[in-house]
């Protein structure tokens, strides 16, 4: 499973990057050509989101179950789902500047996420408030539960209100509408694909290292637990008591 993975990572992305350069250029651009950008930003929001649901799910199983394990897990894919947030603002700026001639217009799309980006942001900063592991792991689970409806809104209801949906120049609902056709869903799809088996592959490094520090120190507890134990116990020896008289 290993050697397929980097297969398709070696061979996949070279070919997904030059498939990007075949498909025509997209009319209705004010740079038609460098309408490409789309296949890289597309991606991240739609991993970011996936992200943050297990996020979710992994905090809450903390809450019901008090293992470190899953705490390692959501802080795992809150760490992912930021990286995507952040390639997301980067990818939809350079857009903006490109299509709009804007760095930075104040479009509602720009404004909400930028607002999603500081509430995940918040999410690191309480971490790091804690030095105690089971504070900091029942605090960020809370959080994480607690900023996932504010999550929804600014990503799929804020956007889409008809007062706003009529300010913004963020294209919309553009796969629901099948606007997405020919090369360019193909290639949307080929670099779908091959984020997923990275960010998974990623995750899994992740975790594993994360649960596997913990095993070791947790290991390193036991070991020190016993050697005092040991230590502590008294010694009995017998002493011969002879009458002398």
């Amino acid at each position: 499973m290993e050697r397929l993975r980097k297969i398709l990572l070696i061979v996949g992305i070279p070919l997904a990057t030059f498939h990007s350069y075949l498909v025509p250029d997209a009319a209705n651009f004010q740079s038609p050509e460098f309408a490409r950008i789309f296949f890289w930003h597309f991606p991240c929001p739609i991993m970011a989101t996936l992200l943050i649901c297990m996020g979710l799910y992994f905090s809450m199983k903390y809450l019901q179950t008090h293992d470190e394990k899953w705490d390692i897990r959501s802080s795992a894919v809150h760490e992912l789902a930021m990286i995507f947030i952040v390639l997301t603002m980067i990818s939809g700026i350079f857009f903006s500047r490109i299509q709009w001639g804007w760095w930075w217009q104040n479009d509602p799309r720009q404004v909400s996420f930028l607002l999603v980006m500081v509430i995940y942001l918040a999410y690191f900063v309480l971490r790091t408030a804690f030095t105690d592991t089971g504070k900091r792991a029942t605090n960020s689970a809370g959080y994480a539960i607690a900023a996932f409806l504010p999550f929804l809104f600014l990503t799929f209801v804020y956007p889409r209100l008809p007062q706003i949906l009529g300010e913004s120049f963020h294209p919309t609902d553009t796969i629901m509408k099948g606007n997405l056709k020919g090369g360019y869903a193909y290639v949307t799809i080929e670099l779908m694909i091959l984020v997923s088996i990275i960010t998974n592959w990623i995750y899994n490094l992740r975790s594993r290292a994360g649960i596997l520090e913990l095993e070791v120190e947790n290991y390193g507890h036991d070991i020190q637990n016993t050697r005092s134990s040991t230590t502590d116990t008294p010694v009995v020896r017998r002493i011969s008591v002879s009458d002398e008289s």
